[in-house]
This record gives structure tokens, sequence and C-alpha cells, in this order.
């Protein structure tokens, strides 16, 4: 909505420009009227609209046609006024004034028209007959108004209608000669209708009219108003109202109504509470709010936000499959100016035999798009009304922004359920082999995916310490085997776990992330794992001047890790569950998670299961048994391992 309305008043000389403006003012008809009003300003808390208003005189005694035009560029809303019991000033509307205007505006940008004719006081007749024709001749005329300066009558409703048709204009929603909504309005109302049909059965209920009208009017209504809305529309037509709810055409209907009848506030109401401006067009404000980043943190999806994708997953997976097959995806992204999803999608995330969305792989690709690209989350949430369905002020309150990585390496703990992997390695060393087989695809599922479709990214859950967590993984690509400074971005470089992939059948490609650790990794605080891609194949030496369970040892990482996505099964996840608690706890990056028998974590799990250990545990727990316990028939049943272990841990703490 507009901040402020600007009233031009133009006309024949000696029609009443002046005396309205100065009747309206001082609220009694002046005993001297100047040739020209000075510009008036009307403060926002004394007019209907809350808006403030200027109004602007023209006289043609003392301004040039210049200025005439300055004025009419500048113009919200231009009043012609007439008089009633002048011909000639009538005549003067058609013939000099409307085309004059619009000649000086662009066809698509024309201001509304109000047709004012004043003195009525001194005629007993309407010149409506006269105006009306020439109404429906100019479609950008709003509306006309009879009025006398001298005794008062209608110069407040005068300017009402003047603001009125700038902040509510009838021109982007109706379409006089037609007598129907214009196509970007029926456009709009139908996202509006679909956002609030909140079980997605094609008509409103009373309880979502209820929350529209809550909504949009701060109001609910009675159950006879609900009653009588609906007879309304069952008098007009017969599929407006169905098992009792408001359908899509109903509801257009009541908004036609609303239209036709003068109520195109009502409309305006609705559509910018949904976030439309004058054009009809979703508002930058709407669709960006202000959201504040600081450097090093991250952005995710809360869990409010979760639970409204997944009430609109539930809404629109019909078969409750828990996929969303295409024509149920495309019916969910139908508020959209376009389909926001393209193939690539699919192979991003998890998705069923037929390939369609799972309500995971559904969940995972919005976490993507938050972590990645958090505006494009704010733009599509905005599109399916969050801040309205969850009744928020704005989208944003649906991101949570993480603290400052910096922080969780000092406090060695993280609270983020997102981590970062980049995938680097040489080109066909099974890269996105590995990407793929952590959306559970092996490799003769890999082999039906099409080129064109292929994704860098690939994003999906796994379970650290019983915690679900967000892994996304990303395909670093490298335009040539040989690396140099230019090969890695800093984008390449910012993640929370490093995977360096190399194929154990190529002699050279270990070579490769060898030189990338030692140039970009080997004094970082990002923790690494080496792959052995392709574990399947024959193992070659490696054409290095160290092994890679060597160069693993020297620079303290875990060993290289054995990987083959050509399985009859769906591949391990074992490989993406330690990639994500490296990324978790990358201050425990010296600790090895393999069973090499050589590290030292290896030798420590080994003494602790030791036959040696256990037998000294057995004593130790016996010893404690009988302290703890009298011996005799009064002492009751057999005390459990862990009851024993609780009343040790009291006395220790006592």
């Amino acid at each position: 909505m507009r901040k402020d309305v600007r009233i031009l008043l133009v006309g024949e000389p000696k029609v009443g420009k002046t005396s309205l403006i100065m009747s309206l003012v001082s609220e009694e008809f002046p005993d001297e009227v100047p040739m020209r009003a000075e510009e008036i300003t009307i403060p926002a808390d004394v007019t209907p609209e809350r808006v403030p208003t200027h109004i602007v005189d023209y006289s043609e005694a003392e301004q040039s046609d210049e200025q005439l035009y300055q004025e009419i560029s500048k113009a919200n809303v231009i009043c012609i006024v007439y008089s009633v019991n002048n011909k000639n000033s009538i005549e003067q509307v058609t013939s000099r004034w409307i085309p004059l205007i619009n000649d000086r505006m662009d066809k698509d940008s024309r201001v509304p028209l109000i047709l004012v004719g004043n003195k009525s006081d001194l005629v007993e007749h309407s010149s409506m007959e006269t105006i009306l024709p020439i109404m429906n001749q100019y479609t950008e005329i709003e509306t006309c108004v009879e009025c006398s300066a001298k005794n008062l009558k209608n110069i407040s409703e005068l300017f009402y209608y003047a603001q009125k048709a700038v902040l509510h204009p009838t021109g982007p929603l109706y379409c006089p000669e037609e007598k129907e909504m214009k196509p970007a309005c029926v456009k709009a109302l139908t996202r509006i209708f679909k956002v609030t049909d909140l079980d997605n059965d094609g008509i409103l209920n009373d309880a979502e009219l209820n929350f529209f009208q809550r909504t949009c009017f701060n109001t609910p209504l009675a159950p006879q108003a609900l009653e009588d809305v609906k007879n309304v529309v069952r008098k007009n037509m017969s599929d407006g109202v169905h098992d009792n709810g408001l359908t899509l055409k109903g509801f257009l209907f009541l908004h036609t109504l609303f239209i036709q009848r003068g109520r195109h506030e009502t409309t305006w109401t609705v559509l910018r509470r949904f976030g439309y401006d004058d054009d009809l067009e979703l508002t930058q404000d709407y669709l960006f709010p202000p959201l504040k980043i600081p450097p090093d943190c991250t952005t995710e999806l809360n869990h409010n936000a979760y639970l409204f994708l997944q009430s609109l997953f539930d809404k629109h997976d019909q078969d409750r499959d828990c996929a969303l097959s295409p024509d149920e995806l495309k019916d969910l992204f139908k508020v959209f100016p376009y389909m926001p999803w393209g193939p690539d999608v699919n192979n991003t995330v998890c998705t069923n035999d037929h390939g369609w969305i799972t309500y995971q792989g559904y969940l995972s690709q919005w976490t993507l798009t938050t972590y990645l690209d958090v505006q494009r989350c704010l733009e599509y949430l905005g599109y399916l009304g969050y801040s309205i369905i969850s009744e928020q002020e704005s989208q944003a309150a649906a991101i949570t922004v993480t603290r400052d990585k910096k922080i969780d390496l000092q406090k060695k703990q993280t609270q983020r359920n997102v981590f970062r992997c980049n995938v680097i390695g040489m080109k066909g060393c099974g890269k996105s082999g590995f990407l793929q087989a952590f959306l559970g695809r092996n490799l003769m599922r890999q082999r039906q995916l099409r080129e064109d479709h292929r994704s860098f990214y690939a994003i999906s859950t796994t379970y650290v310490y019983g915690q679900e967590k967000y892994l996304l993984l990303h395909e670093v690509f490298t335009e040539s085997e040989l690396l140099s400074e230019a090969d890695l971005s800093d984008a390449d470089l910012a993640c929370d776990v490093v995977c360096l992939v190399y194929d154990s059948s190529n002699t050279r490609s270990f070579e490769f992330c060898a030189k990338v650790f030692k140039q970009h990794f080997m004094d970082s605080k990002t923790p690494c794992m080496i792959v052995a891609a392709k574990s399947d194949l024959h193992e070659v030496k490696q054409q290095c001047s160290v092994s890679p369970l060597d160069f693993c040892r020297k620079h303290k990482m875990p060993p290289p890790q054995a990987f083959t996505c050509n399985t009859l099964e769906i591949p391990s996840k074992d490989i993406y569950t330690k990639l994500t608690t490296m990324a978790m706890y990358p201050h425990a990056r010296l600790r090895c998670m393999c069973a090499c028998n050589r590290c030292t974590f290896c030798l420590c799990q080994n003494l602790l299961n030791s036959d040696l250990l256990q037998s000294v545990k057995t004593k130790l727990y016996t010893a404690v048994l009988h302290s703890c316990v009298p011996l005799g028939p009064v002492c009751g049943p057999r005390l459990s391992e862990e009851a024993v272990l609780y009343r040790l841990a009291r006395q220790a703490v006592l």
C-alpha cells in the first residue's frame, strides 16, 4: 500500500476547484476564494485510510502548461471538476481534460480519474445521465461524485473516493467491459484459496473460512453470517458451494460481487494481507524479509518450520504412500509462479522405486535449500504462505541462524543439525557414485540416471549417538587432474569435514588427494577422511612417495576407508555416519573409527575387551556385591548388577 496519496484537482475556470478544497479544510464555504489554494496535507490520523493525503489545486490563470504537466505526472489520482449547471464545462471533460491527461501518461500506468460535478445546489436535476456514457467510454474513470462546496454536500466523500481510488484501485482487479475479474486478480485469489485450503480438499469449510476471516479482518464470522455468505453464493451459482463448503468458483464469485458493488477495498485487504502490491505481484518485503546472518554462521529450518512442511506434505500426499508423485508435486507448487524443483532434485535426495521424492527426501531438499540459499528458501516459504498459516510476522521466523563455528570449536560441542562434507578427488575416481550411494543407490541404479539430470549435491539423514543429523555432500568439480591454487575456491574449502576420494584401482589417483590435503587442509582445523573408492576392483599400488595408510598415520587421520557402490543391496551408510561424527566432533579428529588394531584407539578398545580386564571386572563386581548386601535369609531378593552399581555410585557421591 502507498505511504501517501497525492490528489490533483483540474477543470475549467470558475467550476469551483478552489472552493472545494477550502470547504474541506475549514468545513464552511469561504467568503473570499483565492485564485488558487496552496497545497495542503491532511495528516494520516484524520483520513479514513490512515494515509497522509496531499491535495493540489490548479489554476489556469496562475500556472503554465508546463507546470500543469508536472503536476499531472506527480499525481496519484486526478479529480476533473465540472459545474453541473455549465454544459461547456461538462463537454470539456472529454474534449480537453481526459485526452490531455492520457497524453501525459503511459498506457500501462494511467492514474485513476474521478469526475466531480460541483454546484449541485444550483440545480434540481442530476448530471449523471450525461456523465454515465463518458464513464462507460473511459475505463480509467473510477467514479463520479456530485457535490456542493457551498452547502458542503459530499465534500468529504469526494476526497474519500479519491483516496480510495489510489489505495484500492479497481483497474488491476476488474474489467468493466467484460464484467469479470482480470486474469492477474484471479491468479492471486486462486493462490490465496489454495493456501487457505488447509486440508487440500478443494473447498473452504467453516473452520477454514473463519481462519481466513481472522487472518484478513482480525475477527471471525458468526455461524449465521457464514450461512448467509454461502446462501448468497448458492443463489447465484450452482457449483459455488459443495458439501457445505465454499469452492474456488464460489470464492472468486464473492470477490467479483464485492468489486461490482464498490467494495473492492475488501478484496484489496485480502490481497495485501497475502503479500500483494498494487500490480498484483508479491512484494519484495513479503518474499524477502530481513534476516541477518553473521560470518561463519549457517542457516537451518527450526522445529516449527519442519512441522509446517510436514503438514504441507501430508496435505498433498493424497495416496498416503509417503512419497510425492509428479502430479502431487505439481499440485504442491501450484501456488508458485514457476516450478522451483527441477529434475536434478531427484538425484539430490532419496526417492522411492518409482523415482518419486520420499518424505525424507522432501525434507532433505528443503534443508539443502535453507543451507545453501536461505533467501531462496524465504521466497519459497512466502509463496506457500508460511507466515500466514503459522501466524508469524514473516517467514524469517522459520530460520535458525547457527552460532559461529569458532565458538563450537572452543566449546567442543555444536547445536547444529546440518553438516557439509566436500567430496574432492581426481576426475573419474568415483565421487558421483559416492554421493549417489548415500541416497541408497547401488551402481546398477546409478547407471539408470540421466547425465543431464546430474546433481553435484546429495543430502540425507544419519544418526550419530542416537541424534538425527543431516549430512550434505558436495562434489567439488575439478577441471583437470593437475592441482593448482585456482582449482579450489573459498566455497570449496568452506565445510565441516572433507572427504578425499581416490580410485584404489588407479595408480595415480591418490597423489591428487595428497596434494589437495597438503595445500589446503594440512594446517586447517577441518577434519579429513580418505576414502579408497572402487574397492571391489583389484587394488593397485599408488604412485606416491608414501602409501595411503602411511600418509594417514603421518598426518594423524583415520586410515583409508574402503568403499564400493557395486553391491547387490543398498550400499552401507556406515562411512557417512563416520563423516557426520567427524563433522560434529572436529576436536576429536585424532580418534580412530576403524578396527585396524594398530592405532591408539583400537589398542585401548582391545584392552577394554580383553579377558584379563573382564576377569578383573567380575572380581570387582563380586567384592562390591558382598560389601553392599548383607548375607542371610533376610536379605530378600538378589540385587541386579545395575542396582549394585547404583548403590556404589550413591556411596561415592555421599
